[in-house]
């Protein structure tokens, strides 16, 4: 008796794309402080103090500023990290996502 034997050998390819990006926006409001905004920038982002009081300044001039460019999920934590704080703090602050096209 003979035994034949054949194996097949599949191959599977997976395409790994880059994750999205999505902007992680501050948006100005009148009742929350600038050194709370920077306190948040240098806790949460992990700026340097001279670049989160720029990016404030922006923020208030402005009305709004990117504050990061981030992977979608990484972008909705840290925005609601920020908001938590805010909200605990007593402040307005609002943060929005925007795809980063």
């Amino acid at each position: 008796m003979t035994s034949t034997d054949s194996s097949v050998k599949t191959e599977l390819t997976t395409a790994l794309s880059e994750p999205h990006l999505f902007k992680l926006i501050y948006v100005n409001d009148d009742k929350t402080a600038m050194e709370f905004v920077i306190e948040t920038l240098v806790d949460i982002f992990h700026y340097t103090p001279t670049t989160a009081e720029k990016i404030t300044v922006d923020i208030h001039e402005k009305g709004s500023a990117v504050v990061a460019v981030l992977p979608y999920e990484m972008a909705e934590q840290k925005g609601v990290e920020v908001t938590v704080c805010a909200r605990s703090n007593g402040f307005p602050l609002q943060v929005k996502l925007e795809p980063d096209i």
